[in-house]
């Protein structure tokens, strides 16, 4: 089944650009030649959308279509304006607490974050615009709907999340074994947001040199890592029991 947040085709894609729609990430054959291709690649400049440039058979696995070298993600959902949405948090009256994710890339764990944050409260995700993993149809199925739930922004640069939380009096937290303090050791109970790092990577150490605070969970077996995903639902809900 053709799924539903896909198009393909070079003219459908640049037509959806210009229309206005929400394109997560557009994968470019690798060594297409071509006026209509060049045309493209400069649209996807102006816009400033993410791409990639893949072999011939990843975007036979993406679609059975004629996609003529080109394949674009369409987000499902309007992404919002990151100054906006802390601003609505504050002015309701709630104590905020955001999600920021450095270049998480499963959809799956995606998805399932995205539930959590759901379940939590969770007043907004913060994703960075290239990197990261797109809202697709996995996404979607994975969060049980959440998706539609949870406000979700997209940055330049996870950094520049980081500092407009800290000059909105936003604690920022980052989850990170680099750390002798447990996420019990750390209050969540005033505003704050929660960065969670990439499955193999963790937090980039620029954004650790930044943060207000470092927490990582604790870990009794003989493996030295928690998926992501379900490391994050711990931290959330420590901060959902403190603030309780």
């Amino acid at each position: 089944m053709q799924d539903q947040t896909q198009i393909f085709g070079i003219r459908a894609i640049i037509e959806a650009i210009n229309a206005g729609k929400t394109i997560d990430k557009v994968f470019l054959q690798k060594g297409l030649k071509g006026e209509l291709f060049i045309e493209l690649e400069s649209v996807l400049r102006k816009h400033d959308v993410n791409c990639s440039y893949v072999p011939v058979e990843k975007l036979n696995r993406l679609t059975r279509s004629n996609h003529q070298g080109a394949v674009a993600q369409i987000s499902p959902i309007e992404f919002h304006d990151l100054e906006q949405l802390v601003l609505n948090v504050i002015e309701s009256g709630k104590t905020p607490l955001f999600l920021l994710l450095d270049q998480l890339s499963d959809v799956r764990n995606f998805g399932a974050i995205i539930r959590t944050a759901e379940c939590t409260g969770v007043n907004g995700i913060i994703i960075q615009k290239k990197g990261g993993a797109p809202v697709n149809g996995d996404t979607i199925k994975t969060s049980a709907g959440a998706v539609f739930k949870v406000p979700i922004c997209k940055v330049d640069h996870i950094k520049d999340a980081v500092f407009y939380m800290q000059a909105s009096g936003i604690k920022v937290i980052a989850a990170t074994e680099k750390t002798e303090n447990t996420l019990y050791d750390v209050s969540f109970i005033e505003p704050c947001a929660i960065i969670m790092g990439s499955e193999d990577r963790g937090i980039n150490p620029s954004i650790l040199k930044v943060v207000d605070d470092k927490a990582k969970l604790p870990l009794l077996g003989d493996i030295e890592s928690l998926n992501v995903s379900v490391a994050c639902g711990a931290f959330l809900y420590e901060a959902v029991r403190q603030r309780r």
